[in-house]
C-alpha cells in the first residue's frame, strides 16, 4: 500500500466555495488511507459515464481491483452509462435508491449529471467526482489539470513548429469538462502566435474510429504541406489520427501528440510516430480511497490534483509498459 503520489490539494469550506487557502498547496504524501481502520462496512456507488475506451477501463477496474484487495468489507456498485448522459442518470438515480453511504462518479457531461450529483449532496451522501466535473457542489473532486496540459502542448506546439504551422485539433466529447479545458488550454496559447492557424476542429467523443474518420476527411481537403500538426485530446484519438495520415503516406509532414499516457501510445512515441503524449492518471486507486475517507466520516472537502509528465523521445524508455 505504500506508494509515493504528489498531489495538489485545494482546501474548500464547508460551503464548497469558501477558499480557506488562497493558493493550492503541493504536497507528497503515501497512501491517504494510511493508519486508517479498512475493515468498517460501506456501499460504494460508482457510476462510470462510460467504458468504451481503454482509460475508462483502466480507471474502473482500477478502483475496483484495489477496493477488492484492501478494503474487505466495502460493497462497490459499479454502472456503465454507455456514452449516454441519460443511461447514466438514470444509473445514479438507482445507486441512490440502494442506499449507497457515497457516491463517486465520473459525469460523461457537465450539465446533464448535475442534478443527480445535486440530489444526491442534499441527501446527505458525499459525492467524489473523478475527471470530469459537475456545475454543482460536490464532496472531493480528483483530476489531473486539463488547460495546464493543454498550455503545455501548445507551447510544445509552438517549440516544435517554430512558431509558424497549421495545427488540426481532434476534440473530446462535447460538453465534457475535460475537452472544454483541453480545448480553451490549448488555443489561448495558439493565439498568442499569429503564424499558428487551428485550420480544423471537431468533436470526436474520444474514440479512435471517429478520430480515424475525421483525419481522413481533413486530410482531403488540406493537400501535402498544409498541415503541420494534429493535437489529439487524448491518445486513441491520437492514434486514429496517425492511421490516417500512414495510409494517406503523409507522416513525414505532419507531428501528432495525444493525451493520457496509455501503454500504445507511449510505444508511439518510441516508435517515433507520436510526437509526444501528455499523461493523464486515471484515478485509481484515488477515487475509491477517497470515497472510502468520506465513508467513515473523513472526508477530504477540496480538490485533489494529480501529477502529468509529458513523454516524448528523450525520455519514452523511460516510461515504456508503465501506462495502462
Amino acid at each position: 500500500m505504500t506508494r509515493q503520489r504528489a498531489r495538489i490539494v485545494t482546501v474548500i469550506g464547508a460551503g464548497a466555495l469558501t477558499l480557506l487557502a488562497t493558493a493550492s498547496i503541493a504536497v507528497t504524501q503515501d497512501d491517504p488511507l494510511k493508519g486508517v481502520d479498512l475493515s468498517k462496512k460501506c456501499k460504494i456507488g460508482f457510476s462510470q459515464g462510460t467504458m468504451n475506451h481503454p482509460w475508462r477501463v483502466a480507471m474502473t477496474e482500477g478502483n475496483r481491483k484495489w477496493a477488492a484487495e484492501h478494503l474487505p468489507n466495502v460493497d462497490l456498485v459499479i454502472t456503465d452509462g454507455q456514452n449516454s448522459s441519460a443511461k447514466q442518470v438514470s444509473d445514479v438515480e438507482s445507486l441512490l435508491a440502494q442506499n449507497i453511504d457515497v457516491l463517486m462518479i465520473s459525469p460523461l457531461t457537465e450539465q446533464a449529471l448535475t442534478p443527480v450529483v445535486k440530489d444526491a449532496m442534499a441527501a446527505g451522501i458525499p459525492v467524489i467526482a473523478l475527471d470530469r466535473k459537475v456545475n454543482t457542489d460536490v464532496t472531493t473532486y480528483i483530476t489531473a489539470q486539463n488547460e495546464p496540459i493543454a498550455r503545455q502542448a501548445g507551447e510544445f506546439f509552438v517549440d516544435k513548429l517554430a512558431g509558424k504551422g497549421n495545427i488540426i485539433q481532434i476534440e473530446g466529447t462535447a460538453g465534457a469538462s475535460s475537452a472544454v479545458e483541453r480545448k480553451r488550454g490549448f488555443e489561448e496559447v495558439i493565439a498568442t502566435h499569429p503564424d499558428m492557424k487551428i485550420v480544423a476542429t471537431q468533436n470526436a467523443d474520444y474514440l479512435r474510429e471517429n478520430a480515424a474518420k475525421f483525419m481522413e476527411d481533413v486530410l482531403q481537403r488540406f493537400g501535402p504541406g498544409q498541415i503541420n500538426g494534429v493535437y489529439a485530446h487524448n491518445d486513441e484519438m491520437a492514434l486514429g489520427a496517425i492511421k490516417a495520415i500512414e495510409a494517406a503516406g503523409r507522416q513525414k509532414e505532419i507531428m501528432v501528440t495525444g493525451l493520457d499516457g496509455q501503454n500504445n501510445a507511449i510505444q508511439a512515441v518510441a516508435d517515433g510516430k507520436l510526437f509526444a503524449t501528455f499523461t493523464f492518471p486515471y484515478v485509481a486507486p484515488e477515487g475509491v480511497e477517497y470515497a472510502y475517507l468520506a465513508c467513515i466520516g473523513k472526508p477530504m472537502k477540496g480538490d485533489v490534483t494529480l501529477n502529468s509528465a509529458t513523454i516524448t523521445i528523450d525520455n519514452v524508455k523511460d516510461w515504456v509498459g508503465k501506462g495502462f
